[in-house]
């Protein structure tokens, strides 16, 4: 496009400018360190979610779909050859399918991890070192926390999901790694912003296996958009703060009776720029559980009070549940008391407590068909009562408070309180735990020597020309 078209006015130049300038050298070493430590447990995630259904769909679905072309990407686990873009996603929905990456919840939630196979697809296809990746990564976070801290309220709130603003960040990191100019930049923003506008359907009532396909597919818009701006294609500069742009079309909503929109200076207020700025991606938290983020309290807080009390699975009468009312909207719909697949029961509070009440623990084992279509647990999550608390309302964000009261058939009663979950950076996992995650995960897949392995290549993924001995290592031998 040419200079001559271009309104330096809108917000895609702004972020376009400050993404094409960020170097490594610019990176606090705390921001570096934290990239690492969210490559490590996304893989990690990665290879547990490799295993899950949906994967598989989507691998024999992109296997018959390219025929016998060979591509320059690697998809993790089987070591499928396709394009970037494809590669992107589903390397993308790997790392997403067991709901079990990171964590960010502001005005929106977010998963940044869900983005960062998109930069990865390009550096093995362009033949880019680990900085190149890591500089990426950092931006992705960066955006992608931003725009859901920015909503007022958040998207979520009116109906729509966070893969809705997963596609404007997705094509920074990208474009990133493709050394775009600036204004291929804001049209690589614009390209992919255009077409992955998301329902909050995929995460309301029953949910199917779209609910961890969204942003991935976000991320590979996000390929392709910048993939198709380093060749010239266009797409509108406005289209956050234009005419018929997010902020315009989200304009028209009201929630309470007062109207939507964004604080769109603090998209841009104090973007870091040196070693010496606060980045975003030291904010984000990790999942120590395999289930929707605001799940995470109270499950801990169940746990705790079942451990510190001694309680049994038959003695107990009632769960009652106090979370804020999106965590009860979300989490403890009907629907959610019946799950019939993995999706709908890591997003159901009375199937996680249930089940960790009995089994004494949640991981993915918990999300095993079996398990989770095991009529037995009915009358446990028939116990489990959920209740929206307005004084733990006006904690959130800040806070994602939850009380627990476990009633016994005794007539006793007895009460947890967890504002942090683990995980939060508040009270974060340490290298070891994401290391114990991470294995648990992988061991069954690569083995746990390969797990070691992987392990010490991200860790000092700084020193890597490039990313084809992590893809390589990222790979089952056969």
């Amino acid at each position: 496009m040419g200079a001559g078209f271009k309104t330096d006015g809108f917000l895609s130049y702004d972020l376009a400018r400050w993404a094409t300038a960020l170097r490594y050298e610019h990176l606090s070493r705390e921001a570096i360190e934290r990239a690492k430590l969210f490559w490590y447990d996304s893989l990690g995630c990665a290879l547990g979610g490799s295993r899950q259904e949906d994967a598989h769909i989507l691998l024999h679905h992109h296997r018959e779909m390219s025929g016998q072309s060979e591509g320059t990407c690697t998809a993790f686990v089987s070591g499928f050859r396709t394009n970037p873009v494809d590669a992107a996603f589903l390397n993308g929905h790997m790392i997403r399918s067991m709901d079990y990456n990171d964590i960010y919840w502001k005005a929106d939630p977010c998963h940044p991890s869900d983005l960062i196979s998109a930069p990865l697809a390009l550096c093995e296809h362009l033949g880019r070192s680990g900085r190149d990746l890591i500089v990426a990564t950092i931006i992705a976070y960066e955006v992608e926390m931003r725009l859901c801290e920015i909503g007022l309220p958040g998207i979520r709130e009116y109906g729509w999901h966070h893969a809705t603003l997963s596609a404007f960040a997705a094509p920074l990191a990208a474009g990133r790694t493709l050394d775009l100019t600036v204004d291929q930049m804001v049209q690589a923003i614009g390209i992919c912003a255009s077409r992955t506008c998301c329902l909050g359907a995929v995460t309301a009532g029953k949910l199917t296996n779209m609910k961890n396909t969204v942003d991935p597919w976000a991320a590979r818009m996000a390929v392709e958009s910048a993939l198709l701006a380093h060749r010239g294609y266009s797409g509108p500069e406005h289209v956050f703060d234009g005419k018929e742009g997010l902020f315009h079309v989200f304009g028209h909503s009201v929630h309470k009776g007062k109207p939507c929109g964004f604080d769109a200076a603090a998209l841009l207020r104090d973007l870091p720029r040196s070693s010496g700025d606060h980045y975003r991606i030291l904010d984000c938290g990790m999942k120590s559980f395999p289930i929707e983020a605001l799940s995470h309290a109270p499950l801990t807080a169940m746990l705790r009070c079942v451990k510190d009390n001694a309680i049994k699975p038959a003695d107990v009468a009632e769960i009652r549940v106090e979370v804020i009312a999106r965590a009860a909207d979300i989490l403890g719909d009907p629907a959610k008391y019946r799950p019939t697949s993995k999706e709908t029961a890591d997003h159901s509070l009375p199937y996680s407590l249930a089940v960790g009440l009995v089994d004494g623990m949640v991981t993915p084992l918990q999300f095993k068909p079996e398990r989770v279509m095991d009529r037995g647990l009915f009358p446990v999550m028939d116990k489990v009562k959920v209740i929206a608390n307005d004084e733990f309302e006006a904690l959130f964000p800040k806070f994602q408070p939850s009380r627990v009261t476990i009633a016994t058939t005794d007539g006793r009663s007895f009460a947890t309180r967890v504002d942090v979950p683990k995980g939060d950076p508040r009270d974060p996992m340490t290298a070891e735990e994401i290391g114990v995650k991470c294995r648990a995960l992988g061991r069954d897949v690569v083995g746990e020597k390969r797990c070691a392995e992987i392990e010490a290549c991200v860790m000092g993924l700084e020193d890597e020309p490039s990313v084809d001995r992590l893809m390589r290592l990222m790979t089952m031998d056969v």
